[in-house]
């Protein structure tokens, strides 16, 4: 825990390291679903599962301030200024619409398990695992470094 004048503040209480936390927690329990699909390749009726994914601005919305995003050039990617002819006011960001698309096949015993696809989940669900992991020993060094002041 920090010391900042009468108030402590434990680590876990930043929203940041906190928001990694559930993202790795998030991965975990998503590596054991998608497990247990490889496992049940074979079971006849078995139907593949996979977790809902985090909402990472519900996430943000509930740690606090939030700060918006405003345009200021028409340059800006996704964030047109009113000049655009976009019917938008400045500062309203624009991203990308999600494109769901059925990413199985039910075969004829009833299992919808398809390896490749699991295989392809397997390895991102580890390679956002190694992500959120190393930026949050990045973090925590930082913060050692902030409290050491040692530059």
């Amino acid at each position: 825990m920090a010391s900042i004048g009468c108030a402590t503040m434990s680590i876990g209480d930043i929203p940041i390291l906190s928001m990694m936390k559930q993202r790795l927690h998030w991965l975990t329990e998503r590596q054991q679903v998608l497990a247990q699909n490889v496992a049940n390749a074979n079971t006849p009726g078995y139907m593949a599962r996979d977790l809902k994914e985090l909402d990472f601005g519900a996430m943000v919305d509930a740690s606090g301030t939030k700060l918006t995003p405003v345009a200021t050039s028409a340059a800006h990617i996704g964030s047109p200024v009113p000049s655009a002819g976009e019917g938008l006011s400045l500062g309203q960001a624009r991203g990308g619409e999600l494109i769901k698309k059925a990413d199985f096949e039910t075969t004829p015993s009833g299992n919808s398990v398809t390896l490749e696809d699991e295989m392809v989940k397997v390895a991102q669900t580890q390679m956002d695992y190694d992500t959120v992991t190393s930026l949050y020993s990045k973090s925590l060094g930082l913060i050692k470094l902030a409290i050491s002041g040692n530059s």
